[in-house]
């Protein structure tokens, strides 16, 4: 009975525009917490949830609460002990050991608590390594958790890891790890050679998908820490021949136009993909017609037959607007003003580790385990709940413990029946 009222009383108040008509003080408080061991499994979600929102007066009733709330951790409903993780946080750890749907609800909760509060799980990275047996979906959404977490202090671990996984044969799955070791050499400088290491080590096992997602990862490491790792533009430059992916092709091009000094035969490479420029994707041809662009920049007395083959080709040929208005633009740019040309640069990449979606960290830890953080997407503003109860009767049932009528007469106002408020 305590728990329907709570529930009651819980949607009137969301649908207050003051959010004060159930206030929990400390006589209600003993109550909720008598009653809690007691309801049913979905009177125990209602009470934990109107539980999250109240700020314990000391530490010793914060102690009491705790020793109310803790065994509701052990209940065989999954639902309850999200609930109750609503008032702890970080115990949503223990439920990594749950069923795979548990676990993902779990780690999106701690995805977003994380993006807030990184520090408060930087020391258990290694609770979150990857199994066997966790299904894709678990997989990926740990990955995000472990970029979150890297630091310089675990680092080692987490490429050691990261490596062991680039060898499985979940394609998807392996392409995220690459990627996740390029984003921790782009979050932490300091470590950002030995991730460049790792990668080279990947390219060298000639795993075709391997090695472009690992070139696809290393252009960003070079926008982000540009001239530091010329060194090993050779040995991408020897994977030519294995591309077959655009985003990987581009990428290469990309490297290719960026240090067109520092590459001997940079001017050979471009013209090899100009061969085959009206076959390539879109992606590719953009990225192409760019790095031609800064090729003649770089080497203007050897390159200006290719800059002029590639804009002709791009412009006359080309049925994509897109490029051919790129094409146009840079004809222009040449044809003006050469040097403005060459004062064009590319911002450099900045690690990710937040949500775009700011005003989600802005929710209470309340919000946690909800739909809300889940789903990563904010409570629609335009659900309204028109409340019919009569708000005082619901709140004398907590300071009434006699309430025994048995009328049945409609209040005022619409209001909630007696029937109704007597069950308490």
């Amino acid at each position: 009975v305590v728990a329907n009222a709570v529930t009651a009383l819980a949607e009137i108040n969301e649908s207050s525009s003051t959010k004060d008509i159930f206030i929990i003080n400390t006589p209600t408080l003993t109550k909720l917490l008598v009653a809690l061991n007691e309801c049913t499994e979905w009177g125990r979600i209602a009470i934990l949830t109107a539980l999250a929102e109240y700020k314990p007066a000391d530490s010793k009733e914060a102690e009491h609460i705790v020793e109310r709330v803790v065994p509701q951790f052990q209940h065989v409903n999954g639902s309850v002990v999200l609930s109750a993780i609503k008032l702890f946080p970080l115990y949503l750890v223990t439920l990594l050991a749950s069923e795979p749907e548990v676990q993902y609800v779990a780690l999106r909760n701690i995805n977003i608590i994380l993006q807030k509060r990184p520090e408060i799980l930087a020391n258990e990275m290694r609770v979150f390594f990857c199994k066997y047996n966790d299904p894709p979906y678990v997989k990926l959404e740990k990955l995000e958790i472990m970029i979150k977490l890297a630091n310089e202090k675990n680092i080692d671990q987490l490429l050691s890891e990261l490596k062991e996984y680039a060898s499985e044969v979940d394609v998807d799955f392996v392409r995220k790890s690459v990627r996740a070791i390029g984003q921790c050499a782009i979050k932490i400088s300091e470590a950002s050679e030995r991730c460049v290491n790792v990668l080279l080590d990947l390219i060298n096992t000639k795993v075709n998908y391997v090695v472009q997602e690992a070139i696809v990862v290393i252009k960003d490491i070079f926008r982000k820490y540009p001239h530091k790792y010329e060194g090993i533009i050779p040995t991408l430059c020897q994977n030519l021949d294995a591309l077959d992916e655009p985003e990987a092709k581009a990428s290469l091009i990309w490297i290719i136009g960026e240090y067109a000094e520092r590459i001997e035969n940079a001017d050979e490479l471009i013209v090899t993909f100009l061969d085959t420029f009206r076959d390539e994707n879109s992606q590719v041809q953009l990225q192409l017609v760019t790095a031609t662009v800064k090729l003649f920049l770089k080497k203007p007395q050897s390159t200006q037959n290719i800059v002029q083959r590639a804009l002709q080709t791009a412009t006359s040929e080309c049925d994509n607007p897109d490029i051919r208005d790129r094409a146009y633009i840079y004809w222009r740019l040449l044809s003006t003003d050469p040097q403005a040309a060459k004062a064009s640069r590319e911002s450099p990449i900045q690690a990710q580790t937040k949500t775009n979606i700011e005003n989600l960290l802005d929710l209470d830890f309340s919000d946690t385990t909800t739909p809300v953080t889940t789903t990563s997407s904010l409570p629609s503003s335009s659900m309204s709940f028109t409340p019919t109860a009569n708000v005082d009767d619901l709140l004398d049932l907590f300071n009434d413990n006699s309430i025994t009528s048995t009328q049945s007469s409609n209040h005022q106002n619409n209001g909630l029946s007696n029937d109704l408020v007597n069950l308490f």
